[in-house]
C-alpha cells in the first residue's frame, strides 16, 4: 500500500504540474527603500525576503531594493538589518505589476540583562546548543544531516525549566540531506516542559551538488519531505484530489489538543468523536476565482497513507502525551481566528491563521522545502 499511495501521489502531481506552471507565468515585482525611523537615512544591506522561499536580496548604497520575479498570491515580505527591530508584512498580491513597499526600521534596544552571555563552548553552552538544535532542527533521519554552521550568535537562558534562545545574527543552516543552506531570522524561542514555541522566517539558497549521485539524492528526499505534507495537502485540496493523493479526512469537532509541542501546535487530542469528511466543504469560493476560503469547525483531522510515523515521531509523540503504537501520518488543523484566504498555490494569506499539530507539527527545520518547491521541477 505505502508504494502505490507513493507512486499514484507523485504520478498526480506530475500531471498538475504544467497547469501550476502556466498559472504562476504572471508574477509581480516588489520595490522600495529600507530607511531609519529616527533619521531618514538609507539602510544599505538590509535584508529584504520573500519568507520561507528563494526570493531575497540586499538593499543598495541608497536603501532600495528590487524583487523579481515574484509570483501572485500569499507572501511574507520581510526585511531584517543588524542592529534594527525586524519588520513583516503579509501581502496577496493578485495582479502582475509593480508593487511598491517601503520600511522605515526602529533601532533594536536592549535592556541591561535581558540577554545572559555564556562563555561559547563550555560544557552548559554546549549542552544547550544540543537542546536547542533537537527542538529547532528537528529529531528526524534529516535532522542527522543538518547543522548550524555559526553556532556561536547563539545565547540561552536555562532556569527553572524555561528555556530561551536568541541569535545576534541570522542562523546559518546547512541541509545536507535536502541540499539547501538556509538563512534563518531567528525573532524569538522559549520551550517549557509542555510547550516549545518559535517565531521567525527562513530564506532559501539551494547548495551545489557535488555529484550527480549527490543532486538525485537531494532530490529524492525533497520529493520525500513534500509528499504528505500540509502543502502537498492543499493543493490536493485545491485540485479536488485529496483521495487520489492518499489522504484521509476527517472531522473532529469536539477534540482538544492536551500538550502544545512546536510553534504551530501540539501532538495529542483529547476527544474521541470523528467523523468521515467530504474534503469538499472545507473550501469556499474566494473574492477572485484564483483563491478560496478554507472554513470548517473545530478541528480536521488528515491521513496520509502514502507514509508510515516514523519512529522518532513516537519518541516525540510521547512527551506530549500521544504514546500509542505506529501507524500512518495523522495530522490536525484548526483555525485560529476564523475563515483563511488560500491561494492557488495552497498559501495562506494568514500565514498563522491555521494551527497545525501532531505529524506536521512533528516536522521542523530539517524536513522544510521552500514554497517554489514541486515534484518535478
Amino acid at each position: 500500500m505505502k508504494v502505490s499511495f507513493r507512486a499514484l501521489a507523485l504520478t498526480t502531481l506530475l500531471v498538475l504540474g504544467p497547469a501550476l506552471a502556466t498559472a504562476q507565468t504572471p508574477a509581480a515585482t516588489i520595490t522600495g527603500t529600507v530607511v531609519d525611523a529616527q533619521t531618514g537615512e538609507p539602510l544599505p544591506g538590509a535584508h529584504v525576503f520573500i519568507a520561507v522561499s528563494m526570493i531575497g536580496t540586499t538593499t543598495d548604497k541608497d536603501g532600495r531594493y528590487r524583487l523579481s520575479p515574484v509570483p501572485l498570491g500569499a507572501h511574507r515580505l520581510y526585511v531584517s538589518m543588524l542592529g534594527f527591530e525586524p519588520q513583516a508584512r503579509d501581502l496577496n498580491l493578485r495582479e502582475a505589476r509593480v508593487y511598491p513597499y517601503d520600511f522605515k526600521l526602529e533601532e533594536t534596544v536592549l535592556e541591561v540583562g535581558e540577554i545572559t552571555v555564556e562563555a561559547k563552548g563550555d560544557k552548559n553552552w554546549k549542552k544547550r546548543l544540543e537542546k536547542f538544535t533537537r527542538l529547532f532542527i528537528g529529531e528526524t533521519p534529516n535532522a542527522e544531516k543538518t547543522k548550524i554552521t555559526n553556532p556561536e550568535v547563539l545565547d540561552f537562558v536555562d532556569k527553572f525549566g524555561h528555556f530561551e534562545a536568541r541569535a545576534s545574527e541570522p542562523l546559518i543552516i546547512e541541509n545536507r540531506a535536502l541540499g539547501y543552506r538556509i538563512r534563518y531570522f531567528l525573532k524569538d524561542f522559549v520551550a517549557e516542559p509542555s510547550r516549545t514555541r518559535y517565531d521567525g522566517e527562513p530564506l532559501y539558497e539551494e547548495l551545489e551538488p557535488s555529484s550527480p549521485e549527490e543532486a538525485a539524492f537531494w532530490e529524492a528526499n525533497r520529493r520525500r519531505a513534500f509528499i504528505g505534507s500540509f502543502r502537498h495537502f492543499m493543493l490536493a485540496l485545491l485540485a479536488g484530489r485529496t483521495e487520489r493523493q492518499g489522504f484521509k479526512v476527517y472531522s473532529r469537532p469536539t477534540a482538544a489538543p492536551t500538550a502544545n509541542n512546536s510553534r504551530l501546535g501540539g501532538g495529542a487530542l483529547r476527544g474521541n468523536e470523528r467523523y468521515p469528511l467530504d474534503p469538499a466543504t472545507l473550501l469556499k469560493p474566494g473574492e477572485i476565482p484564483s483563491e478560496k476560503i478554507l472554513d470548517f469547525e473545530g478541528m480536521v483531522e488528515i491521513i496520509f497513507m502514502g507514509e508510515k510515523e516514523d519512529p522518532s515521531y513516537l519518541e516525540w509523540a510521547k512527551k506530549g502525551g500521544l504514546g500509542r503504537k505506529p501507524g500512518y501520518q495523522t495530522s490536525w488543523i484548526s483555525l485560529e481566528k476564523g475563515p483563511v484566504t488560500v491561494d492557488y498555490k495552497g498559501d495562506i494569506v494568514d500565514p498563522y491563521g491555521v494551527t497545525l499539530y501532531g505529524y506536521y507539527a512533528f516536522e521542523r527545520v530539517a524536513d522544510e522545502v521552500p514554497k517554489e518547491y514541486r515534484p518535478g521541477r
